[in-house]
Order: structure tokens, then sequence, then C-alpha cells
């Protein structure tokens, strides 16, 4: 009789071992994309966390390249804010900073920033809602 096994489970498991310290080694076998990703925190100044949110999310649609881009409020933080970017490259992202919408968006929304805080570069491999590449 096959054992059947939930994947959910399985992997809360393997987080709670890793945890403690206590998880075997685990190399998933994974195509090697060149994807690039981004993860950043912003901090607006007070009260213009909303402001800056419309701004982040303006002309979404004319950055050739860009896969994912998810802009999040920190609830535990009322001026925090999270992006997190997945490109096809890190050239797309490059250039992305060139658009005149772009240019423009960063123009209207450095004078709401109070601080850039921690910025992460990751190399996406998947998951749920982005295209494999």
């Amino acid at each position: 009789m096959a054992m059947r096994v939930n994947r959910r489970v399985v992997t809360a498991g393997l987080a709670g071992l890793a945890s403690l310290g206590l998880a075997p080694p685990v190399r998933a076998r994974l195509k090697e994309t060149s994807m690039y990703g981004l993860i950043g925190k912003m901090t607006a100044l007070p009260g213009q966390r909303d402001a800056l949110t419309e701004i982040l999310l303006e002309s979404l649609g004319t950055m050739p390249g860009c896969l994912s881009y998810i802009v999040a409020h920190d609830p535990a933080d009322e001026t925090a804010i999270w992006v997190t970017e997945v490109w096809t490259d890190e050239a797309s992202h490059r250039a992305s900073l060139q658009i005149p919408e772009v240019k423009e968006a960063i123009r209207r929304g450095m004078p709401l920033i109070a601080t850039f805080d921690d910025v992460k570069v990751t190399a996406p491999v998947g998951g749920a809602g982005l295209a494999q590449q």
C-alpha cells in the first residue's frame, strides 16, 4: 500500500528542523537561470507611505524584462514598504532605470523616502505566479 505524503507537512517539518540547525543538507536540482531579483525595504517619511506606494505602482507595464514587481506594506511599521522584483536578467533591471516613466517616478518618489534600509540581490529560480525562463 502506497503511503501518501503531505508536501506541506514535510516542508513545515524541514523548516522546523532547519530553524533548530538539525536539518540535513538538501540539494534541490534546480535549473540554473539568469533571472535577477531584488528585495528591498524603504521607509517613507511619516504620513507619506500611501503617496510613495502610489508612485511605486504607476507605469508598471512599461518595464521590459520585468517578470514580477511586488510592493507591500509592512504591517508592523506604518512607514515601511517592501519591494520584491524579478527580472529576466540584471541588464533588464539596469535598463529600466533609463525609462522616462521610471526616471520620473524616482524623481517624484525620492523626496518621500526617509531611508533605504536593507536591499538584497537574489537569484530567483521559480515560484507561484512566476513563469519559468
